[in-house]
């Protein structure tokens, strides 16, 4: 009888059960906009790319006017190939402007045609470029013949590593093409729009990219030569450096010699550096059939980097910037080959974005560094299949989930402010460990301005696993305002993912034109539901939603 009773009320209790199981308490996040954490620095407003003739394609200019319009700022642009000799056609990992050839007798020939192209592509867009000095025309490589490369995604990477990839044959000759692009570009846009510019010389030189049986001298000799060159031109340009693969004894030898070194160039000691640049990517796997992103490693990558500028006191101060800051190494390499980087096309790289640009703050920060930009290396990619998983804001012209996010950052102006959180991570246990395990990380970045305060909220897992996520809960004080204006914005399954809307259609090789309308309209960032009004209680508010594993919204008041 007893036994009968307890299994009635069992059953009774199951629905409530059920509904309790199913509705978790809220996740809280304490928003406090009375206490500013540090300004709200654009260092999101970076983008780069391998390609640079991809610059003045039909794809190439919609996109780069769709990032230039998501900014309050000039948005900076850094691509490869910028030197290189070729008729300007583009490929994967490759590009070229040809601006330097010689006559028969070996006189310079200096053709500035596709690199006014692409510069005043930018330039027409308000956005300014992180200009790089590579790579070796062929008339100058010390090793030109095999010159051009064509490399395809599955096979090895050093297969890039052409003519392009040396130091000059004549250092005086590079010199002086140098510093005519520089006096070029001074006489084309002005010289206060180049004092806005970085200069930056080749890329990666502790990597792959440079070829030479002493690559650290060969690449302080070019550049201590660009430097003179630049100055020389324009003494009040910008220039810096190395742009290394990794933050490690390369660039630790190249920051000595700018600081004590013998200049190559002048033979006096040291070398302009007006700003340090060095790489950080994470690294995804596959891990019993899931991707896992490798969040870990990229941030200990980025403290790395930190702590070396840290360690010089005489480049206290100077502005830092990560050149390339990834979730891995090759945009060009897509899921097909790459099954690790499937994350690229939904959510999960979303999600990522916002969860890793909010700790890079706090990574600088903690190294007490001036951090300017991180340069997401990821533009679009020409003649593709939709949605292949190449690392890139777009595919075919339609904007793919990432691209939102950029869309929300550039929606938060003024100052960070503080956040708390009951499921936050924190900078040091994603770099010493990652987020895995059973627990999401649900965390925030918050600015605020004389006209509103932003909230931007993730749900981040290294795992690619989509579920229904958590309640949260959002007490956002500190309001100047016993009213405000409320718009939220969402990136989910449902919401700013033209992926998503892709799959529902059938993933069509070759959509329609109507298809690819609705694709378009599905890339936008889209509001979860109408604006409201909302009245504050001694200067606080509570918003309340549902957010899914990977998913990142962003709540404005406006006042």
């Amino acid at each position: 009888m007893k036994r009968h009773l307890a299994a009635l009320l069992l059953a009774a209790c199951a629905p409530l059960c059920a509904a309790e199981q199913s509705s978790p308490q809220p996740v809280k996040l304490a928003i406090d906009a009375t206490r500013v954490t540090g300004p709200m620095t654009p260092i999101w407003a970076w983008f780069g790319y391998d390609e640079p003739n991809y610059t003045t394609a039909p794809n190439g200019k919609k996109l780069l006017g769709e990032i230039a319009a998501l900014s309050p700022v000039p948005v900076y642009v850094r691509a490869h190939n910028l030197m290189t000799s070729g008729d300007g056609s583009y490929a994967l990992k490759w590009g070229s402007t040809n601006m330097y050839s010689e006559d028969k007798d070996g006189k310079p020939v200096y053709d500035w045609t596709i690199v006014d192209g692409i510069f005043d592509t930018y330039i027409e867009r308000g956005m300014k470029p992180l200009a790089q000095i590579g790579f070796m025309p062929e008339a100058l490589s010390q090793r030109p013949q095999p010159y051009r490369h064509h490399w395809k995604p599955g096979t090895p990477y050093q297969e890039i590593m052409t003519g392009w990839a040396t130091p000059p044959n004549d250092y005086a000759k590079w010199g002086e093409l140098i510093y005519q692009w520089v006096k070029h570009s001074v006489a084309r846009y002005g010289q206060k729009e180049v004092e806005s510019w970085y200069w930056e010389v080749w890329n990666e030189p502790d990597g792959l990219y440079l070829i030479a049986p002493d690559t650290e001298q060969a690449y302080f000799r070019m550049y201590d030569t660009a430097a003179a060159a630049v100055k020389r031109a324009l003494p009040t340009a910008r220039i810096g450096g190395p742009h290394t693969a990794v933050a490690g004894r390369f660039m630790d030898h190249f920051l000595a010699h700018c600081l004590h070194g013998t200049n190559y160039a002048t033979g006096k000691t040291g070398s302009p550096l007006d700003f340090v640049a060095f790489h950080a990517k994470g690294a995804p796997k596959v891990v019993d059939g899931v991707v896992r992103m490798g969040m870990d490693t990229h941030f200990r990558h980025l403290d790395e980097g930190f702590a070396l500028v840290a360690k010089y006191p005489e480049l206290k101060g100077i502005p830092v910037i990560v050149g390339e800051s990834d979730p891995e190494g090759c945009a060009a390499c897509g899921m097909q080959t790459n099954p690790e980087n499937a994350y690229r096309n939904g959510t999960l790289y979303a999600s990522y974005t916002a969860a890793s640009i909010a700790r890079e703050y706090d990574l600088a920060a903690r190294r007490g560094v001036n951090l300017i930009g991180a340069v997401n290396w990821s533009f679009e990619f020409e003649d593709q299949p939709w949605f292949a998983g190449f690392r890139d804001l777009a595919t075919n012209g339609v904007d793919k989930p990432v691209l939102n996010v950029f869309r929300m950052l550039g929606k938060m102006r003024g100052d960070r402010v503080a956040v708390t959180g009951d499921r936050a991570y924190d900078a040091a246990r994603i770099q010493a460990a990652g987020v895995r395990g059973a627990r999401t990380d649900i965390d925030a970045l918050a600015a605020k301005d004389a006209h509103g305060i932003a909230v931007m909220v993730w749900n981040y897992h290294d795992d690619d696993v989509i579920d229904a996520g958590s309640p949260v809960e959002l007490r956002i004080a500190g309001i100047p305002a016993k009213q405000v204006q409320m718009h939220h914005y969402r990136i989910d399954q449902e919401h700013s993912n033209s992926y998503a809307a892709w799959k529902r259609m059938g993933s069509p090789a070759k959509p329609t034109p109507a298809q690819v309308a609705e694709l378009q309209k599905a890339g936008d960032l889209a509001e979860l539901g109408a604006a409201k009004t909302i009245e504050t209680r001694d200067g606080a508010a509570t918003v309340s939603m549902q957010l899914p594993r990977q998913a990142v919204s962003l709540v404005t008041l406006s006042y």
